[in-house]
Parts: structure tokens; C-alpha cells; sequence
């Protein structure tokens, strides 16, 4: 079947506010709507929009599932996320309707993993308990024995998924002396594993049960939700961290609370949740978790870097060429 020609001038739909760079351009190079007051769309809002664009740029809070697709009128051909992870675009129905999806990957690497990172360093030392300590007004002053954590340092951090981000994190763990050690569908090669001094696991439970810090950073598929299950967290250390910034679905997240209770493992960092903006009143109420809300990409040079993504996969597409960041099949 012959492409039909592609508009120059495209009506865009975006879901969300952008950097104000970003929609400038937006607005000149394209006839563009965006988005007024910043809210995440309703499936009728959705629908709506779908229905009247060539191209729609969701986020990650966008749930563009078959329903959504099939509301889609057949001018729809490009869906241009903003953002890396695209679980929450059921890709097999766009492709079926001949709808290409593209995304932004690498330009928020860094950011997340500096947010890891924090993470890592803020969760065996109580950073978040002491700042709260602080503002309750009742510290006592300095004590041998008061709001003791753990070193970091010497320490064996577990990384599952060593794409850009997992590397990222290893080595900036690496310079503040943790020992590395992950898991991921496929090995390294020897020349990375020796810069990082890299140890690599075929089984993920292997890792899970000799990691002092957990940290995860594999996408979230069919084949990785809830994969830190009720089994492999009971594995973990009872004096171990479990660190999240990739997607909340990826661990069993009524297991960890449950964990984290009974004191199974002894803290947690998350930047990401399983019903997300909704977070768990169990979770709030423990005082061995830093909860953050999902700020690992939040920097102005990186939302600024994912706009101008977008852009450059839409203007390739109305060239009529391959949007540079396409999703193919076996995305994950």
C-alpha cells in the first residue's frame, strides 16, 4: 500500500504544556493546539483528538490503548511521544492502524541517573527522616548513637536493565565506591564490564540475593510487571535498599510495602508508582522510604532536549522519511 502524501504544515495535537521554546517552534512550524491548562486528557479528550490530528503528542500520564487507536480517524499517522518509555501506547493496535509511534530516547539519561544516584546515597542515610526531623522542631543536637544509617561505600549495588541509564548509574555508583554487579537480557561486552568493574548475573534472583542496594532500570513489558515479586523481594537482604525511577508496575508494589513494614528489607527509594498520581497511604505513613513525584527527568535542559526530539520526529515525517526516534517492533 502507497503512503498517502504527507502534509507539510500538520495539525499537531499536544496533551500536555512543553517549554515554552518548544511550543514556540511548535507554533511555527506547525498548525498546532496546545494544551491550555496542563491537565491529563480524559478518554473522551483523547478520543477527540485523535480524531482530528495527523499527529498526536501524548505523555507518559496519556493512556493511548485500543479503545483510544480506534477512535482514530485515518489521518492519524503519527503519534510523536514526549518521553522514552511508551508502555502506555498499546503499540500492536497503532501499528495494525498503520500509525508510526515515535519517542525521545537518551535525552534524560543523565538526569535520571543523578536521580538514582540520590536515591542510593539519601535512603541508607535517612536523609528524608532527618530533613523531617529538622522541621518538626525536635532535634536534640548531635548524638554518638542518634539517626544512624549505613555506609554506602564498600557496599554491592544490583542493577537491573544496563541500557543507557543502568550504565549511567554504574558509573556514578562506581565513583563513590559501590561494587557493581547487574542483570540484563543481554551481556555487556568484556571492555565495558572491565571499565566498570562489572560483574554480570544470568539469573536475576542471584542478584537480588546478594545486592545490599537494588536499583532498577529495565522498561515496563508484559515481561518485566511486577517481575520484583513477593518471592524475589522476600530473597533480598533483610539490611537491603530497593530503588525505583523506572516505572512502578515493574515491582509488586503491595509486596514491598508488606517488606518494608515487617522490616524484610529496610528501605526503599521511589520516584515512580504503580497507580500513578495515586501513591499508597501505607507508603506515605513509613519512615523508611524517600518518596519523590517522578522528578527523575524533571530538568529544564532535558524536557527542553525532548521537545526539540519531537519536533525533529515530525518534521522527518512530513519529509516523508522515517521519524529518526520510530518505535519499531520488539521495542522494550
Amino acid at each position: 500500500m502507497t503512503d498517502s502524501p504527507r502534509p507539510k504544515r500538520p495539525r499537531v495535537v499536544v496533551t500536555r504544556q512543553l517549554m515554552p521554546h518548544v511550543e514556540g517552534r511548535m507554533a511555527e512550524l506547525f498548525d498546532v493546539a496546545l494544551s491550555a491548562n496542563d491537565h491529563a486528557f480524559t478518554v473522551d479528550e483523547l478520543k477527540a483528538a485523535v480524531s482530528d490530528c495527523d499527529v498526536l503528542v501524548p505523555t507518559v500520564t496519556d493512556r493511548i490503548d485500543a479503545e483510544i487507536i480506534d477512535a482514530a480517524s485515518e489521518r492519524l499517522k503519527l503519534i510523536a511521544n514526549f518521553g522514552a518509555g511508551v508502555d502506555h501506547i498499546d503499540l500492536a493496535a497503532a501499528r495494525a492502524k498503520g500509525i508510526m509511534v515515535s519517542n525521545t530516547p537518551g535525552v534524560f539519561t543523565e538526569d535520571t541517573a543523578d536521580m538514582t544516584m540520590a536515591l542510593i546515597l539519601s535512603v541508607p542515610r535517612r536523609l528524608a527522616e532527618g530533613e523531617k526531623l529538622m522541621r518538626s522542631g525536635k532535634w536534640q543536637g548531635w548524638a554518638p548513637s542518634a539517626m544512624l544509617g549505613h555506609r554506602v561505600g564498600g557496599k554491592l549495588l544490583g542493577i537491573i536493565g544496563m541500557g543507557r541509564i543502568g550504565l549511567a548509574v554504574a558509573r556514578r555508583a562506581r565513583a563513590f565506591g559501590l561494587s557493581i554487579h547487574y542483570h540484563n537480557r543481554k551481556r555487556l561486552p568484556a571492555a565495558v564490564e572491565e571499565e566498570l568493574g562489572a560483574s554480570y548475573h544470568a539469573s536475576i534472583d542471584t542478584l537480588l540475593r546478594i545486592s545490599d542496594v537494588v536499583t532498577i532500570h529495565c522498561p515496563h513489558t508484559s515481561e518485566t510487571h511486577e517481575m520484583v515479586n513477593a518471592a524475589r523481594i522476600a530473597a533480598m537482604k533483610r539490611t537491603a535498599y530497593l530503588i525505583n525511577t523506572a516505572r512502578g508496575e515493574i515491582v509488586d508494589e503491595k509486596a514491598m510495602i508488606a517488606a518494608l513494614k515487617t522490616g524484610r528489607i529496610a528501605g526503599a527509594g521511589l520516584d515512580v508508582y504503580t497507580h500513578e498520581p495515586a501513591v499508597d497511604a501505607d507508603l506515605l505513613a513509613l519512615d523508611n522510604v524517600v518518596l519523590l513525584p517522578h522528578l527523575g527527568s524533571a530538568t529544564i535542559e532535558g524536557r527542553e532536549a525532548s521537545g526539540e526530539k519531537v519536533i525533529a520526529n515530525i518534521r522527518a515525517w512530513c519529509d516523508g522519511h522515517r521519524p529518526p526516534d520510530q518505535v519499531l517492533e520488539g521495542w522494550a
